[in-house]
């Protein structure tokens, strides 16, 4: 991931911020020091997003698609209260352990729940609604995880998805790869979505921030309730 602000803009404005709790400190530097790929871990600027969108939904349900070493899914359970959940998805076993070691040593720990299997198996035996989604994992199932994500939300839910930016490369055309190709569709798609208004963030790498016009979601849930009964 190359990084798209000014580290001196970038450290700025973490200071700046609401700030990482030792827990997540120490996940994260672990992170870096360990595992392959860290810059996947979402990191202080990022999380503070992610805890204040959390906590101006009221959320209580979170649903987050890609785990990692569990940085995001901590900083979500912080924002939570006691009796509230985040169910995080992931088929790795090796990153989720550090994940679980961390979760584990947080007071806050226990209102995750981690779900090893592929996150389309998992959303499919989902029931909403949820306060908000994050989506941070496989880029080529970007599309897919979008569009189940429409049928969980909450109508007064966030829809998050990262790396929608993907280090600048959704610029180029033709795109050079198929994950670079995959987020080009899902871009496309959720400006065109009538369901939602949205807005492409240039924190990080990306996130588009996705709320639903709460007339067309509450019709969604409806007709998949009538369809169940």
């Amino acid at each position: 991931m190359k990084p798209m602000v000014l580290p001196d803009v970038e450290a700025y404005a973490e200071a700046h911020s609401l700030g990482e709790t030792d827990v997540c400190r120490r996940l994260r530097e672990e992170t870096y020091c360990t595992m392959e790929c860290p810059q996947m871990v979402v990191g202080p600027l990022e999380g503070a997003f992610l805890k204040v969108m959390a906590m101006s939904v009221g959320a209580k349900r979170i649903l987050e698609i890609g785990t990692f070493t569990g940085y995001s899914a901590l900083c979500f359970a912080e924002s939570i209260p006691d009796e509230g959940e985040v169910i995080s998805c992931d088929i790795d076993p090796e990153s989720t352990a550090l994940a679980k070691k961390y979760w584990a040593e947080s007071p806050h720990g226990f209102k995750i729940h981690l779900r090893l299997a592929p996150a389309l198996e998992t959303l499919s035996a989902l029931t909403g609604p949820f306060d908000l989604i994050f989506i941070d994992a496989d880029k080529a199932n970007y599309v897919k995880y979008f569009q189940k994500a429409l049928e969980l939300i909450a109508p007064t839910g966030v829809i998050l998805i990262d790396n929608v930016l993907w280090s600048g490369e959704v610029l180029k055309n033709p795109p050079l790869d198929s994950n670079t190709e995959a987020i080009q569709e899902l871009n496309r798609l959720v400006h065109a979505e009538p369901r939602v208004s949205a807005v492409l963030l240039t924190i990080r790498d990306g996130v588009f921030l996705i709320k639903p016009r709460s007339a067309s979601i509450a019709n969604v849930h409806t007709a998949q309730h009538q369809a169940q009964q």
